[in-house]
């Protein structure tokens, strides 16, 4: 005579299933196309480089930009307002704090830096420091 299956291992196995995708990190997940945030692009634009990262939402006053060296550093916040008494049925929006810190190959003039937001997105113009270029030197 066949011995059928128990259903209870059939239960037991899907339970273990659903406990190893609980404890795996793909809850953890950023929404589609994610990845660092904020997304940052870095060019160079004659001897000074230039740094657009992609902030929406995020408020001018809520950003903060460090220099130091060779390492530029955005911080920030961005909440998202719920209207009272709803109940989230699905969040794709990033809120909360973020921290981006970017090395470039050479030393940036903190005192010539300039910065702009505008329609989320933020601008940095990022000047080579004066002795951090390089120099000829003539052979006599």
């Amino acid at each position: 005579m066949a011995r059928l299956p128990s259903p209870f291992d059939t239960v037991q196995g899907l339970q273990q299933a659903l406990d190893s995708f609980r404890t795996s990190s793909w809850l953890d997940a950023s929404p589609s196309g994610g990845g660092a945030y904020p997304p940052i692009n870095v060019f160079r634009k004659g001897e000074d480089f230039a740094l657009i990262a992609e902030l929406p939402g995020v408020k001018k006053s809520d950003i903060e930009v460090q220099v130091k060296g060779r390492t530029v550093r955005i911080t920030g916040g961005k909440a998202v307002d719920y209207p009272a008494g709803s109940a989230v049925h699905r969040r794709e929006r990033l809120v909360g704090r973020f921290d981006r810190a970017i090395s470039l190959p050479f030393e940036i003039d903190a005192e010539r830096v300039q910065a702009e937001s505008r329609d989320g997105v933020l601008a940095l113009l990022l000047t080579r420091a004066e002795h951090d270029k390089p120099r000829t030197i003539t052979v006599s």
